[in-house]
């Protein structure tokens, strides 16, 4: 049986650090739990936010008047060169439990922030790799259903930044099996290592924030894409260019609205730097879109997800 509280604080579940109070909220384990949370949430006409890590994600002020509900840990077991992962998983801790195991594949999504389930719901990814690449299949709660049921990685549909789970959030993700390759431990563990720092160098991780804002998007623009090239020494790949840099170009580096500033050092990373609002995030954004759209005509889209607004 699942415990609810009445009336919690969803600012300090959220890596922004921003956000009001929940009506309800709970943790679950497993899907019987999740099945009953569901059903109360139902009886009572109340709409449900699943939330894994805090990552990711940008709560009104105003908080959630509904059910927060919390995947809790659930585990991991190495099995072979698989391991099968409870959702609420912290992120960093499947890998490093992965390479342990000698273990290779997700080395380079050290230091991404959130847990396992968020992260295969927006097909994390980092230096060349996405979750996506290595998932073997999900266990998934239907709430229109009722029903768990397996998805393949083909029926993940996962794409960049995307899968079914997002575009579909009645499916809630509850274990996650991973398909690896054999590595060498001490190798991939120096390289965990190196991929946090290099993480660090760019942007605090200590800091609030939820990860990059932006989406990469899709350039046409030749001279643009050339522009990029002559600056960074790496070519556009499949003609996407990163947020941030486009952000930079547009002279928006430090940018401060409210408590809200773009970060001086990861221009993809708006910071809560000052006991930020929602709605100061809320509005860099909107000031940010609209100077990128009108100076280059190319439309940024949140990675982050707002939620109660």
């Amino acid at each position: 049986m699942f415990t609810l509280r009445r009336n919690v604080s969803l600012a300090p579940l959220t890596t922004f650090h921003i956000g009001g109070k929940a009506s309800y909220f709970t943790k679950i384990a497993g899907a019987l739990e999740l099945a009953s949370a569901i059903e109360y949430a139902e009886e009572n006409n109340l709409p449900v936010f699943i939330l894994s890590g805090g990552s990711n994600v940008l709560f009104s002020d105003k908080g959630f008047s509904g059910m927060v509900i919390q995947m809790m840990d659930g585990g991991i077991k190495v099995s072979g060169e698989k391991l099968l992962c409870g959702a609420g998983v912290v992120l960093l801790t499947v890998v490093k439990t992965a390479c342990d195991a000698g273990l290779s594949g997700i080395e380079k999504l050290a230091g991404i922030p959130g847990s396992l389930g968020g992260a295969v719901r927006g097909n994390a990814g980092a230096f060349g790799t996405e979750i996506g690449n290595v998932i073997n299949s999900v266990k998934v709660y239907n709430t229109d259903s009722g029903m768990v049921k397996e998805y393949s990685q083909k029926e993940c549909a996962f794409k960049y930044r995307t899968s079914i789970f997002k575009k579909h959030p009645e499916l809630i993700i509850l274990s996650v099996e991973i398909r690896l390759v054999p590595g060498d431990k001490d190798l991939l563990l120096r390289t965990v290592d190196e991929t946090v720092a290099i993480r660090e160098a760019k942007h605090p991780q200590t800091l609030r924030c939820a990860g990059s804002f932006f989406m990469n998007p899709i350039v046409k623009d030749e001279k643009l894409r050339e522009e990029f090239k002559n600056d960074t020494g790496v070519s556009a790949k499949d003609d996407k260019l990163p947020a941030g840099w486009l952000i930079d170009y547009v002279g928006l580096r430090g940018k401060r609205i409210g408590g809200a500033m773009i970060s001086d050092k990861h221009p993809n990373y708006l910071v809560n730097v000052d006991d930020a609002t929602a709605e100061d995030v809320v509005m860099l954004a909107s000031f940010v879109k609209t100077r990128v759209r009108d100076e280059l005509g190319i439309r940024l889209k949140e990675e982050v997800q707002y939620v109660g607004m």
